[in-house]
């Protein structure tokens, strides 16, 4: 089956569920209609989920912003992993109740979003495994505590996350997840300081960038060969990213002297920086690595089209450092002098310009859920929006390939 024509006619999201562990324990995919009166095909849709999220396969929570399309959902039969977001006037609607209690049944997981306005039916509300609340409409805050003996009925969420502050507050709230991007704020993490207060990198983390330098500069394998020893889990964390079914190798790779071998340098070096995004052990921070991850990938498909491997690889790396400065609480101008970056990557990391400036609005909008900033990110970089969303769905399979 070739792809759905509805990718062309919707814009897609994605955010994390992460739970009090800091784990992504599933994936938020918002659907949003790119016109009001359209009709969407809701086979296709799952079609095009079942893509990336097979039956089989992990977690994701359809937040369909189309009642017609979520409506036709509600009257299908989602497989299991499906969870589907219901707002809470259609759950308090008796003319859905019937498909509610059958999805229920049939072991679907249903989340009730936002504050119902009137009771609903009574056979209704078990069907409902969670309540999302928007941190926006959060009513218990640190100034306003539940009076005692009053608890929710069912477990809630919280959506409108965006640093870790408030993911720490929700989950003092009694969250049992959050939803949202927690990469808005500075981490505060509990290694040592360096000069000036900064963080001092982790030593996993200082043998990667060292690797990159010596990659950088192509030095012969035996100085890299070396170094990697230094760090046994790191090389072996390295090869299980070089031969997991993202990477797409015939070969399995069995060292690193082979990988540089097969790989050559520069290619090499895209994967030593993932590692350097998902090397910090700070539990706060799994929420900031999943997000890096997501970006460089997303970046590299955005860029599949040009057919420019060069271009693939440097965008790869600038959505997977475009977070470094969270991580290692320094400003890119001073974070980028110890860590060798192409020119076009510096210019959007460091300056927000140059040609990769547009890749990082398309992922800065898709983060977002934003109809708004989709189009106009679109727009910016020249791509259609069933280009943009095909890359989406790449991306998330890919990242699903390699954790």
């Amino acid at each position: 089956m070739s792809d759905p024509a509805i990718l062309g006619q919707i814009a897609l999201g994605y955010s994390p569920f992460i739970d009090r562990n800091r784990a992504v324990s599933a994936t938020r995919l918002t659907v949003f209609p790119l016109r009001p009166d359209a009709e969407l095909d809701v086979a296709q849709l799952l079609h095009a989920v079942g893509s990336v999220w097979p039956a089989s396969g992990a977690r994701v929570s359809l937040n369909i912003v189309s009642e017609s399309l979520l409506h036709d959902l509600l009257q299908a039969q989602p497989s299991a992993n499906l969870m589907v977001e219901v707002p809470a006037f259609m759950a308090a609607d008796p003319a859905n109740t019937r498909a509610l209690c059958t999805l229920h049944a049939s072991g679907s997981t249903l989340l009730i979003k936002g504050r119902p306005l009137k009771e609903l039916p009574r056979e209704v509300l078990p069907c409902f495994k969670y309540s999302i609340i928007d941190l926006a409409d959060e009513r218990r805050t640190e100034d306003s505590v539940a009076p005692a003996g009053v608890t929710r009925s069912i477990l809630h969420v919280q959506s409108g996350v965006r640093t870790i502050a408030e993911m720490e507050a929700s989950f003092a709230r009694g969250a049992e997840a959050v939803l949202g991007w927690p990469i808005d704020d500075a981490v505060v993490t509990s290694g040592k300081a360096g000069a000036g207060g900064k963080q001092v990198a982790a030593p996993g983390m200082q043998v990667i960038m060292e690797l990159i330098s010596r990659v950088d500069k192509e030095e012969p394998i035996e100085k890299l060969e070396n170094t990697i020893k230094r760090d046994p889990p790191l090389a072996f964390k390295l090869l299980r990213y070089i031969n997991s079914p993202a990477f797409g190798l015939r070969v399995e790779i069995s060292s690193f002297r082979h990988a540089i071998m097969m790989l050559g340098y520069k290619r090499l070096k895209r994967w030593l920086a993932l590692l350097l995004a998902t090397a910090s052990k700070e539990v706060n921070l799994k929420p900031v690595m999943f997000a890096a991850v997501r970006r460089g990938l997303l970046m590299e498909e955005l860029a599949r089209g040009t057919g420019d491997e060069e271009t693939r690889n440097e965008v790869f790396i600038c959505g997977v450092f475009s977070l470094l400065d969270r991580m290692f609480q320094q400003p890119f101008d001073e974070l980028l002098s110890t860590i060798p970056v192409p020119e076009r990557v510096r210019q959007a990391l460091v300056e927000h310009t140059g040609p990769y400036e547009p890749y990082m609005n398309v992922v800065r909008a898709v983060e977002s859920e934003s109809l708004f900033d989709f189009r106009e990110a679109a727009d910016s970089l020249m791509m259609s929006v069933s280009e943009i969303n095909r890359a989406q769905l790449r991306a998330l399979m890919a990242a699903s390939e390699i954790e």
